[in-house]
C-alpha cells in the first residue's frame, strides 16, 4: 500500500524533530528487553541467572546496580555445564532456530541415583585369581542375601574356584546364587545393580557384559592401582545401604560405540553383521607385530583430517583420558566432559599433538592405499582384530554411558584418584628462606668466592 502526502510530510517532520532535538535519548526497547522485563530474572535450580541480552547491560538482580564488578553478579553457581552462548550477534546476526536440534543438558552436579522401584538383583563382580578378594566377597554375598534379601549373580567360573569351594562361610549361601556364563547368557534387564571387587579391571568388565543400558555401579579398591574404585570396603554395610536407599551421587561416563566395516562385507548379500562393540577407556589401533610403520588415515565427519605414521593411534573417551593415553602425552579429562580424545603413539612428527574434538563427531580410521602392512584394532585391551586394507573403523560417542556411582562428588573423587593413583603434582615444597641456613647470613649481592673465603676464615 502507497503512503499518501499527509503521511508522508507527517513522517519527514517526525525525523526533522529527532535530528534536532538535543535531550537525551531514552533507548528503546527491544524485544529481548521486552521479554526481560516481562520474565524478570530466569530461575535456575543452583541459584539466580541473570539473563543476558546483547543489547543492553546487565543488571544485578539482587542489588540492582550495573556494574560488571559487582560481587552478586559475579557469584558462581555450582554447576559443571560451560555457560550457554549468547545466540544473538550484534544488531542482526543470531543462531538459526531448529526446534529438531533443541535438547536439555543436565548438569552433572545434580546426577543424582533414584530408584523408580527397590531393587532386588546385584550382580557381584570379584576381581579373578586372586586370594585377597575372597574373603571379602563371601562376606559381601552372604550380607546381601541374608541381610537385604538380594538375589546375587556371579559368574560361573566363580563358583568353580577351589578355594571357596573348601571355605565353611560359602557354602551356606552357594546354593542360592544365581550364576551366568560370559558369552552365553544374556543379563540384560535381569540386573538392577552392580558391585565391583577388585581394580579397575572390574569395572571394565561389567562395561563389556552390559553392551546397552548399563545398572549402576559400585565399585570397591581391591585391586592394585583403583582409580575408578573410589569405595573401600571397611564399612561396606553402611555404604551399600545408603546406596540401596537412594542416596548417591552418579558419574556418567561416557562410552564409545566402535564399529569395524569389512571391505567384503559391505557388498555381499549374506554378510555377517559388523563387529559392534562399545569401550569405556579407548580402542587402540596400532601395526601389531609389523617392523613398519603404521599408516592410518583419520577422517572426522567423512572429512580427511590426516594420515597417521607411527606406531598408531589411541581414541579414548575422557574415563580413559588417565590410562592409556595419558601415558602416550595426551591431558586428564574430567570424566563428566563431552569429548573424545585423539592421541597418536610414537608419531613420527614432532608436532603431532593429542587432540580432543567434540564427542558428537564421528571418526572413520581405516588403513591408507599405499600402506606397507595392516593394523590390528583392540578395544578396552581385548577382541584384538586384524585390519585389513579396505576396511574402516567408526567411532561415536555411544548413548549408553556407565552410572559410575561416586564415594562423595564427582569432583572429589576424581581429584582424590588423581593424587592418591597418579601422585599427580607431588613434589617437595620448596624451603622457605628462613630455613635455609647457608643464607640467612648473606646477602644478594654475595658471591660463590666470597662466601668460600668467610668459610676459610671460620675455619
Amino acid at each position: 500500500m502507497e503512503m499518501n502526502e499527509n503521511a508522508m510530510k507527517m513522517a519527514q517532520a517526525m525525523v526533522q524533530l529527532e535530528l534536532k532535538d538535543d535531550s537525551p535519548k531514552v533507548p528503546r526497547k527491544t524485544v529481548c528487553g521486552k521479554v526481560q522485563e516481562k520474565l524478570g530474572t530466569f530461575s535456575h535450580p543452583e541459584g539466580n541467572l541473570q539473563t543476558d541480552c546483547p543489547s543492553h547491560d546487565s543488571i544485578c538482580s539482587n542489588c540492582g546496580c550495573s556494574n560488571a564488578n559487582c560481587q552478586d553478579m559475579r557469584r558462581r553457581t555450582r554447576s559443571l555445564n560451560a555457560p550457554s552462548p549468547i545466540q544473538q550477534f550484534g544488531p542482526c546476526g543470531r543462531i538459526m532456530k531448529n526446534s529438531a536440534m533443541v535438547m536439555t543438558i543436565q548438569d552433572p552436579a545434580s546426577q543424582r541415583l533414584t530408584w523408580y522401584k527397590p531393587p532386588l538383583t546385584v550382580l557381584v563382580i570379584k576381581k579373578v585369581r586372586d586370594v585377597s578378594v575372597l574373603q571379602p566377597f563371601v562376606k559381601l554375598v552372604k550380607w546381601l542375601i541374608q541381610e537385604k534379601s538380594m538375589l546375587v549373580y556371579v559368574e560361573q567360573s566363580v563358583m568353580d574356584d577351589t578355594l571357596l569351594a573348601t571355605n565353611p562361610s560359602f557354602t551356606v549361601v552357594k546354593d542360592k546364587l544365581m550364576t551366568f556364563r560370559d558369552g552365553k547368557d544374556d543379563l540384560t534387564d535381569k540386573i538392577d545393580f552392580i558391585i565391583c571387587l577388585g581394580g579397575d579391571g572390574t569395572l571394565l568388565y561389567a562395561s563389556l557384559l552390559f553392551q546397552q543400558s548399563v545398572p549402576p555401579v559400585m565399585a570397591f579398591h581391591l585391586g592394585s592401582l583403583g582409580f575408578l574404585t573410589p569405595f573401600e570396603f571397611e564399612n561396606f554395610e553402611d555404604q551399600v545401604t545408603n546406596v540401596l536407599e537412594g542416596h548417591a551421587a552418579l558419574t556418567l561416563r561416557s562410552r564409545l560405540r566402535c564399529i569395524i566395516m569389512r571391505k567384503n562385507e559391505e557388498t555381499a548379500k549374506d554378510a555377517k553383521p559388523p563387529t559392534n562393540i562399545l569401550v569405556l577407556n579407548e580402542v587402540v589401533i596400532d601395526r601389531g607385530p609389523s617392523p613398519y610403520l603404521s599408516n592410518i588415515d583419520l577422517y572426522l565427519d567423512g572429512k580427511l583430517i590426516t594420515s597417521v605414521q607411527g606406531d598408531g593411534l589411541i581414541v579414548s573417551t575422557p574415563t580413559g583420558s588417565t590410562a592409556y593415553a595419558v601415558a602416550a602425552g595426551a591431558s586428564m579429562i574430567h570424566p563428566s566432559v563431552p569429548a573424545i580424545m585423539v592421541t597418536p603413539i610414537c608419531p613420527h612428527s614432532l608436532s603431532f599433538r593429542p587432540i580432543v574434538v567434540p564427542a558428537g563427531v564421528e571418526l572413520k580410521i581405516s588403513v591408507s592405499p599405499d600402506s606397507r602392512n595392516t593394523a590390528w584394532v583392540s578395544f578396552d585391551g581385548r577382541n584384538r582384530q586384524e585390519l585389513l586394507h579396505g576396511d574402516s573403523l567408526r567411532v561415536t560417542t555411544s548413548i549408553y554411558p556407565v552410572p559410575s556411582i561416586c564415594a562423595q562428588d564427582q569432583i572429589a573423587d576424581w581429584f582424590d584418584s588423581l593424587g592418591e593413583c597418579l601422585h599427580w603434582n607431588v613434589r617437595k615444597r620448596q624451603k622457605h628462606l628462613d630455613e635455609l641456613s647457608d643464607l640467612t647470613h648473606s646477602s644478594s649481592n654475595d658471591t660463590l668466592d666470597s662466601l668460600e673465603h668467610t668459610d676459610q676464615i671460620d675455619s
